[in-house]
């Protein structure tokens, strides 16, 4: 027998009172119903329309965006009242720090602390500002409009995997809110420290301790001296300062947002929490040991050091390869397989929904337990307690193989405009600028017009393509109306 549906004219379930209403007026009616009276419950207001998103508007959303904050930073910067020299800067000057400092890359062909005057350095720090927190907003409202169009099961996953509670107005401003927070206790540190330390005025201790604090919790590396942070290469106070803020924001707003309400209870935590959680101690320890172990006896960088101040700043250069472009050595200086390896280290980024660049720890994380599955021989891919879905598998090649395409022809080009340049600082600055590091071999400034504009794409491409691309992937996912016939190729 099957099963009988609703009768003409249900409404759903009503108030008791209404119910006993009804049935007292069925009794008199002859079976007859009535609507109720009691109105139904409106959905919540969504100031931010996010229902009304789709891939294409999400994409043209967010670069139109870029765009306008992109364009308004060039011209704030082309002012004769941004620059220490009479009359304005060039448009490839202007065009480069601007996108540098939106994209939080850090990259630069001019001295920030002597080229440009305090309003050009304002400028700077609010295109930062509007970069960093800009992006980690748009990628963490991402999760909420997926949680919005998949289906039930999938919604609630998602909800929760995302933590996406509360709705978008809420989500929006616990970012600004984490974000106010960490900059001003950062602030508040290093504005003691060149207070009390360097004997600086308290306006000027003031305003570097915000662009320093409000540069490293964005991941930007800008820096108001001309040899960047090196004049701090034994102050633990300034680089362990600096580092927290680069960590705090490579984890990315769902880390924080759930290690705040989960911190000690870790089974609750989510697959892209225990992702990041487990490869950034990690990568920090690899890279510092090999920093260690490589520039050690180099006098140009660690070598003349005591070796605390040897670990020290190994730490705080692996620090900042995720992806924060300060240095407290001369990068020039270091060797070429330190390049090599810190090249790995900016290409793999920090965490999702953050600050950082790269491509992140999470989408490595993926193809390693891929890669540890198949080794095993294994169906499903296991990943710190729970399994890995199919689609994501994916995801993460998908894009990790779109990366590695920009790359290649990012430094191809390079090397066709100056054949004079080595592959080695050609592939540092090219996944520096696509990473969004902002680490250098010093090669920058030296650099054409044309290998300038070069690196304003990689950096646009690397901070909003990865984002843009697995948005489209997770929107454009349609079943198939038929399937092919399966044939295995020969891999390897």
């Amino acid at each position: 027998m099957g099963v009988r549906g609703p009768p003409p004219g249900y409404f759903g379930p009503v108030p008791i009172t209404e119910a006993f209403r009804q049935a007292a007026i069925r009794v008199h009616t002859h079976g007859s119903r009535i609507r109720r009276t009691v109105p139904t419950m409106r959905s919540r207001r969504d100031p931010l329309h996010v229902h009304e998103l789709t891939p294409g508007r999400s994409a043209r959303l967010i670069l139109s965006a870029f765009l306008l904050a992109l364009l308004t930073g060039t011209g704030l910067l082309m002012l004769p009242l941004a620059t220490v020299a009479p009359g304005s800067t060039d448009v490839i000057t202007a065009a480069f720090t601007a996108t540098s400092a939106l994209c939080v890359t850090g990259l630069i062909t001019v001295d920030t602390a002597t080229y440009w005057t305090p309003f050009g350095q304002v400028v700077i720090i609010c295109l930062i500002q509007v970069g960093g927190l800009g992006v980690m907003t748009f990628t963490t409202m991402l999760g909420i409009l997926l949680s919005r169009r998949l289906g039930l099961s999938a919604r609630l996953l998602t909800s929760a995997e995302t933590k996406s509670g509360g709705g978008a107005r809420l989500v929006v401003a616990r970012i600004v809110g984490t974000t106010l927070v960490i900059e001003g206790t950062a602030a508040t540190i290093l504005f003691l420290r060149f207070l009390l330390h360097y004997d600086y005025s308290v306006g000027t201790a003031l305003w570097h301790g915000v662009f320093h604090a409000v540069s490293a919790f964005n991941n930007a590396g800008f820096a108001l001296y001309t040899l960047n942070v090196m004049d701090f290469s034994g102050d633990a106070v300034v680089l362990l300062t600096l580092s927290s803020c680069v960590i705090l924001g490579g984890l990315g707003f769902p880390v924080l947002a759930e290690l705040r309400r989960h911190i000690r209870i870790p089974h609750r935590w989510s697959m892209n929490t225990r992702l990041v959680l487990f490869a950034t101690p990690l990568l920090l320890l690899s890279g510092t040991v090999f920093i260690l172990v490589l520039e050690w006896s180099n006098p140009a960088t660690l070598g003349s050091q005591s070796p605390a101040v040897k670990v020290l700043n190994a730490f705080f250069q692996s620090t900042i390869c995720r992806t924060a472009g300060f240095n407290s050595i001369d990068i020039s200086q270091m060797h070429p397989v330190s390049w090599l390896g810190m090249d790995i280290l900016m290409f793999i980024g920090g965490g999702p929904a953050g600050t950082a660049g790269g491509l992140k720890v999470t989408t490595f994380g993926v193809l390693f337990f891929i890669a540890l599955t198949e080794i095993r021989g294994g169906a499903a891919v296991p990943v710190l307690g729970k399994q890995l879905s199919r689609s994501v598998q994916r995801e993460a090649i998908t894009v990790v193989v779109l990366a590695a395409g920009a790359v290649i022809g990012g430094s191809m080009l390079l090397m066709l405009t100056d054949q004079s340049l080595g592959l080695d600082r050609v592939l540092f600055e090219v996944v520096s600028a696509f990473s969004t590091v902002g680490l250098s071999t010093g090669i920058t400034p030296t650099l054409g017009p044309f290998a300038q504009c070069v690196l304003i794409a990689l950096m646009v491409m690397g901070r909003l393509g990865p984002v843009t691309v697995a948005a489209a992937i997770a929107y454009g996912r349609r079943p198939p109306s038929f399937g092919l016939p399966k044939e295995r190729p020969l891999i390897g």
